[in-house]
């Protein structure tokens, strides 16, 4: 059986890259091509590990940490069915019910259990933290955030971060 995990590689070309069977890839593109082809997540090339910040590995959030296609296409599918059902509507009310502070995980429960999804059946939790983004945009709530860590003096790091959210007064 042939192993299929694509690294990039450095040269005057720009992007270019490499899998283990011996193909060299031009361009991203075509790598996340040669992956799909070979059932490797599209996104960390079958590494099952994404850097997100040089220095900072964790497990890939595309397919779940497996390296395979069919996670990835499944955490997809379950994403485009949670923005079909968790609507701005329904996490505009539950914040409106809430006096002062919450948290997300609060807001997320709230979804969870007044639309009876099981633990897991969707990505509740990312999907509320979007629309938690999308009304600070809109000046609807302001968010409050404490870091886990500091990496440095110029960088923080969250690691499962659980934002405090506030509506904002006066507006």
């Amino acid at each position: 059986m042939t192993t299929h995990v694509i690294s990039p590689q450095t040269g005057i070309l720009g992007d270019a890259y490499a899998c283990d069977c011996g193909t060299l890839l031009a361009g991203r593109m075509t790598a996340e091509l040669h992956a799909a082809e070979n059932g490797l997540c599209s996104v960390c090339f079958g590494s099952a590990a994404e850097e997100p910040v040089p220095g900072l590995n964790r497990p890939c959030t595309a397919c779940a940490g497996s390296g395979r296609r069919k996670e990835q296409i499944t955490w997809q599918l379950a994403y485009a069915e949670a923005e079909h059902v968790i609507t701005m509507t329904v996490v505009r009310g539950i914040v409106a019910g809430f006096d002062g502070p919450f948290h997300l995980s609060e807001i997320a429960d709230t979804v969870r259990a007044g639309l009876g999804l099981p633990t897991g059946r969707l990505p509740v939790g990312p999907r509320v933290r979007d629309l938690l983004l999308q009304l600070q945009a809109g000046g609807e709530i302001t968010m409050l955030s404490a870091p886990d860590e500091m990496v440095g003096t110029d960088m923080v790091l969250y690691r499962d971060p659980q934002w405090q959210r506030a509506r904002t007064l006066g507006i």
